[in-house]
């Protein structure tokens, strides 16, 4: 019998340095572009995501550029990539204070959802997503005019919707109580349903007070978080739009709380939390 051909292993990628960070648990890896021999292509995404055999992240931070505005790009576990993230963007810009890349403590970024500024305090990172949109277009979402609510057709019912972009999309569920809200079911369900073309993040929001609500997050393409950064900009954003909310809101999540601060339509929405800089190593790519 003939030996069998020896297996051909996929050239090597390199390694390259990285830093593992978190917003309330929602989870991140920071990766620097200039470092890279070639582009990251979808396996070695979900590789480096997998809990197991990866770093382990909701979200990979691609920073393109080391001076401002810091050029970053944002991909989901699985892969894809996507326009932004609250959060991660805190991160990013917490890592670029801490590595010496940032002039001073405010700092601006940039983004396929356009430009962020972000202040750096400590542990505390604020940053502004830009002015908040309602037309369906700008989400996408298929829909024939503007509304505060959307019939939307899921799992054999009607849900109705908020659907509003802080630079990514997002449709907003209000619930009696996010404990018992159909996160795992309606999530999945409405992420992917045919009206949003680029899927959607979607919110599960439960309004305690003027001032205060509760909230999960189904983020696209990653399942449920500890916390978002934009959906709770988002679920604020649709709250005070519909006359629910004050200008500034705590938003509690599982991981705890942010703090969202938006006067109204035409206006910058700015999210305020902790960001947390776990450990940083060399990964093989």
């Amino acid at each position: 019998m003939s030996p069998e051909p020896a297996v051909q292993s996929a050239p090597p990628r390199g390694e390259a340095a990285f830093a593992k960070m978190h917003g309330l648990g929602n989870d991140f890896v920071v990766l620097d572009a200039g470092a890279l021999s070639q582009p990251l292509d979808t396996a070695v995404l979900r590789r480096l995501a997998d809990r197991r055999l990866g770093i382990g992240f909701d979200q990979l931070m691609l920073l393109e550029t080391r001076r401002e505005p810091f050029r970053y790009r944002v991909f989901n576990a699985d892969g894809g990539e996507v326009e932004q993230c609250g959060n991660g963007a805190r991160c990013l810009a917490r890592y670029a204070a801490d590595h010496g890349l940032a002039a001073g403590r405010e700092i601006r970024l940039d983004s396929a959802a356009g430009p962020v500024t972000a202040r750096v305090d400590g542990d505390n990172v604020s940053i502004s997503l830009g002015v908040p949109r309602f037309q369906p277009a700008a989400l996408p979402f298929d829909a024939d005019a503007e509304a505060a609510r959307y019939p939307v057709e899921a799992g054999g019912e009607t849900v109705d919707i908020g659907a509003v972009s802080v630079g990514n999309p997002h449709a907003i569920v209000e619930v009696d109580s996010v404990d018992s809200a159909p996160v795992t079911r309606l999530g999945p369900l409405l992420e992917r349903h045919p009206r949003f073309p680029r899927r959607v993040n979607v919110g599960f929001l439960e309004v305690v007070s003027p001032g205060h609500c509760r909230l999960r997050v189904y983020e696209r393409g990653v399942g449920e978080t500890p916390a978002c950064g934009t959906g709770a900009a988002a679920a604020v954003v649709w709250g005070r739009d519909t006359g629910r909310f004050d200008e500034r809101v705590t938003v509690s999540l599982a991981g705890g709380d942010l703090i969202v601060d938006w006067p109204g339509r035409g206006h910058e929405v700015w999210l305020t939390g902790p960001a947390i800089p776990v450990f940083e190593g060399r990964i093989a790519l």
